[in-house]
């Protein structure tokens, strides 16, 4: 008899203290600040760099797609098409295009209300966004570099092999030919693009795309001239940018060596220029 009651009693006490320590756990997380609790916003990957009231740190906590693939079948590589309207048509598989990207990103940069979609870019000229998987373009008579990617709804690109295409197409037959390397290191221009209004001025995100190279401390860089104030970018990562100000922004980006000097190639050194807006 006097061993069940011990028995009991140990229960007791032990289920007494199990409902002490979820107290105290359930506590401490209303306890919790809203910073602590809640996603603010993209994870800084690395340190946050400051320089003259802007704020440029990377992340690299999105959603991931490591088996989504991107193939570009007409116009074929090193093809030969008609100036005016060239017929683009892909093939996607495992992601899912106008799909909103699930991931608390979304809420804290801009974001495309028509979900995921493919960035092509031809001659590094500002990309357009397409939906779908065949749409048409127009190509003045030369040759044209191509390059198409993945993208989720807040515009950041996939970044793995398989995820991109990248090729020559000649439009007529122009008297001048240009030499491009598609095996030699190349750097395209993304994001920012156009204006931003309103909440979606408070985090702009800084995303290129590389070809043949990587980025490291000891190897190639990006150099990104924000307003005038520089910042050395030695992670192949969407980038935020924090404290721009309200009206034209001007970024340059320079795909660099570990020596500062440009690396050659035709895309390689870019400025562009994007607007911040306050909601009306």
């Amino acid at each position: 008899m006097m061993k069940k009651t011990y028995m009991f009693l140990a229960s007791a006490l032990a289920l007494s203290f199990t409902a002490c320590d979820t107290t105290r756990q359930t506590q401490e997380a209303e306890n919790q600040t809203p910073t602590e609790a809640l996603a603010t916003g993209p994870t800084p990957d690395g340190a946050v760099m400051s320089k003259n009231g802007l704020r440029v740190f990377a992340f690299d906590d999105s959603q991931k797609y490591p088996e989504s693939q991107l193939r570009l079948n007409t116009p074929p590589a090193g093809s030969v098409v008609e100036p005016g309207p060239v017929e683009f048509n892909y093939s996607v598989s495992n992601f899912q295009l106008t799909r909103m990207t699930p991931h608390s990103n979304a809420d804290h940069m801009a974001n495309s209300q028509q979900g995921q979609h493919i960035h092509n870019i031809v001659d590094n000229e500002p990309y357009t966004a397409h939906y779908e998987t065949s749409f048409t373009k127009d190509l003045k008579e030369g040759d044209h570099v191509v390059l198409s990617f993945l993208s989720r709804s807040y515009h950041e690109s996939l970044k793995h092999q398989g995820a991109y295409d990248l090729r020559v197409v000649t439009a007529g037959r122009p008297a001048e030919r240009m030499e491009f390397d598609t095996k030699a290191p190349h750097m395209f221009y993304s994001r920012p693009k156009g204006e931003y209004v309103g909440p979606d001025t408070e985090r702009i995100m800084l995303d290129f795309y590389l070809v043949n190279t990587e980025l490291s401390t000891r190897g190639n860089k990006v150099r990104a001239t924000i307003n005038g104030t520089e910042f050395m970018l030695e992670k192949w990562m969407p980038h935020m940018i924090e404290g721009l100000p309200m009206g034209e922004n001007t970024i340059k980006l320079d795909l660099v060596d570990n020596n500062g000097n440009l690396i050659p190639g035709p895309f390689n050194s870019v400025t562009r220029t994007f607007t911040l807006k306050p909601a009306a």
